[in-house]
């Protein structure tokens, strides 16, 4: 049902940008839904299904919706939903998902190595990132994660925000924002639960093990703003 786009008409003011629906589409059939939205919203509308979650004793899914063209991620979605009386969320899947985490640079005399870890399960190499968690900024997210994945704590440089979105599965939508993230240690403790394996490689090696175009982006971009840093 996610990314469904459905004709909803509104039954009732739950909260500030917050209502219940019924919404129907060429699949859905006249079904019990919430609205969450910033914008003004009419009694007939258009949506899209940007989640599916599951309450505590209420049977089966709701779908949560919202009007085209708006973006929810787990964070805001998880804060709108706590408003609703007398039930509680137990799960969600967000058709929008955010991510951050940074492209990790470690400075010798010598040269300059990129940390590049593949996820457990992963085929890719790529850069440690994460979920973000609701009252966190992307900055607070990117250290968190890292701290997490890797043991190392890093100083994020100033002026460096870089975005990569895709879908992976089809229909959800992901955007990872990461940052440039100094360390001052090479020595890595993986979180084996999240990370099979790590290497340090230098920005020539990392451009031919990354195979996606958006990671070749970003490492450009992170090569030219280490080159400007002193050291």
């Amino acid at each position: 049902m996610i990314a469904e786009n459905v004709r909803g008409v509104l039954f009732g003011s739950i909260a500030d940008g917050l209502y219940s629906a019924y919404v129907s589409s060429a699949v859905i059939s006249n079904r019990s839904a919430y609205v969450v939205t910033r914008k003004q919203i009419r009694e007939y509308f258009d949506g899209v299904v940007v989640a599916v979650a599951e309450f505590e004793g209420m049977r089966g899914e709701r779908l949560i919706v919202a009007q085209p063209g708006e973006v929810f991620y787990e964070p805001e979605l998880r804060q709108q939903l706590a408003r609703l009386r007398n039930v509680t969320l137990k799960s969600i899947r967000c058709l929008y998902e955010k991510s951050c985490g940074g492209i990790i640079f470690y400075k010798t005399r010598q040269n300059v190595k990129i940390l590049l870890v593949k996820n457990n399960n992963g085929r890719y190499w790529s850069f440690p990132k994460g979920h973000i968690e609701e009252g966190e900024t992307e900055q607070e997210t990117a250290i968190r994660e890292i701290r997490e994945e890797t043991g190392l704590d890093v100083t994020l440089v100033n002026n460096f925000r870089e975005i990569s979105e895709y879908c992976p599965f089809g229909k959800i939508r992901k955007r990872v924002v990461f940052f440039l993230a100094r360390a001052f240690t090479d020595n890595v403790r993986i979180q084996e639960e999240e990370i099979d394996s790590y290497i340090w490689v230098d920005l020539q090696q990392a451009r031919k093990l990354c195979s996606y175009d958006n990671d070749l982006r970003i490492i450009e971009k992170a090569e030219t703003a280490i080159h400007l840093m002193r050291s």
